[in-house]
């Protein structure tokens, strides 16, 4: 995707200090962009897997069909007062209800799908359906699968390997979820021509991770989790490594308060990874018992806030998260939806410094991301020209990752 897709939005400034605020914001009102199809195709097809993995009755089948109707023909409108957050969905999209679901900003417009499809099968509402995570049929599948059983068991080897070679094995299991081909099985040895680990990573920061989490000091570090299944195993295990290996005396593992994203992680995706860990046989069981206990310990803590289901940028995350982030050490936030909201989810010209962007975090900050939408900052320039001349769908497709960190 070449830096002119979706700048239809150019009146749409960011603020931040990196007094970049021309880039302009990312809207879906570009067909074929990536972000129109992710309204126009991803999200309609979403609303036909949630209705076919449960027995729904009559009244979320009406709901889905008008929210389908409503996001392909319609505008984009406002949830009935009472209802659950009423009040700060009303403030977050009054700009945005009563127009195309296009010309809103791709983040908002996704994160309110997300909020209108739990309404929709009565997540929020009083009935027998309130609280059943419509993504967990998903999830499930994914923690059960052969890729996760296979994952598991190369941790037996990996467990006598140097300390070094593990750590990075770890960083990159944790970097690429639950991609089977660069798990837990990459190695820290420097990558020949041509590796997929190397050529893959278009920015590797991982020297200045490991500088900011020296063994054997009193730190406190949060984890700001992604997806669920595939992806929260691998970050479960990188916190016990931080653990056992003194790089962190305490974690605190941030998650979503609701179903979101598909399959983003809830504090009960964070039981059911723990429990499928202790379950299994050798190093993987290990882990999951050491992990269990410091739940007990308070050395490994769950938490969440509502800010981590708001459309918004963490440039605006209320004072008591920012107060907990500055508490630590090092935060260090996953995945592609935690990157576009820490550097915004603007098109910026990728060689903008990442720095610069994220100078607003309260403290040092370390982003693992594995490509999956158009937002990029931080690169060089030869990387991107490289990247550009190839052909391929390089922002978009997965392939690609990095690894980002600041002081």
């Amino acid at each position: 995707m070449t830096d002119k897709s979706s700048r239809s939005s150019g009146d749409e400034a960011g603020s931040g200090p990196a007094a970049a605020a021309s880039a302009p914001v990312i809207l879906s009102n570009e067909p074929g962009s990536f972000a129109w199809g992710v309204l126009a195709k991803r999200h309609p097809a979403l609303i036909q897997q949630v209705r076919d993995a449960f027995p729904y009755g009559r009244r979320q089948h009406d709901a889905l069909d008008a929210l389908l109707d409503e996001i392909t023909n319609g505008v984009v409108e406002l949830i009935a007062p009472g209802e659950h957050d009423y009040v700060r969905w009303a403030d977050w999209g009054q700009e945005h209800f009563g127009r195309s679901w296009y010309d809103a900003p791709f983040l908002w417009a996704e994160s309110y799908f997300y909020r209108r499809l739990l309404g929709a099968v009565g997540y929020f509402g009083t009935g027998p359906w309130q609280g059943v995570d419509p993504f967990a049929p998903f999830k499930q599948a994914e923690l059960r699968s052969g890729a996760v059983e296979e994952e598991l068991l190369a941790l037996d080897p990996l467990a006598t390997a140097p300390a070094v070679e593990r750590a990075t094995a770890l960083l990159h299991a944790s970097l690429w979820g639950n991609r089977a081909d660069l798990g837990f099985r990459v190695s820290a040895r420097e990558p020949a021509n041509g590796d997929a680990t190397a050529s893959a990573l278009v920015a590797d920061d991982s020297t200045m991770l490991w500088l900011l989490l020296p063994a054997g000091a009193s730190y406190t570090v949060a984890v700001v989790a992604d997806n669920a299944g595939g992806e929260l195993i691998p970050d479960l295990i990188l916190i016990d490594h931080l653990l056992e290996h003194q790089h962190a005396e305490r974690v605190v593992l941030h998650v979503k308060p609701y179903p979101y994203y598909v399959s983003d992680a809830m504090t009960a995706d964070v039981v059911d990874c723990l429990r499928r860990l202790t379950e299994a046989p050798g190093e993987a069981g290990r882990i999951g018992d050491r992990l269990w206990k410091a739940m007990a310990a308070g050395s490994l803590e769950v938490r969440t806030h509502p800010f981590f289901c708001a459309p918004l940028p963490y440039e605006e995350m209320p004072e008591d998260l920012r107060g907990e982030f500055a508490s630590a050490t090092l935060t260090i936030l996953k995945g592609d939806l935690n990157y576009r909201r820490l550097v915004g989810d603007q098109l910026w010209h990728p060689t903008t410094p990442f720095a610069d962007i994220t100078a607003y975090f309260p403290g040092a900050v370390a982003t693992l991301r594995t490509l999956k939408s158009d937002v990029i900052v931080g690169l060089e320039q030869g990387t991107v020209d490289a990247l550009e001349r190839s052909g391929a769908a390089w922002r978009t497709s997965g392939t690609h990752a990095l690894i980002q960190a600041r002081r």
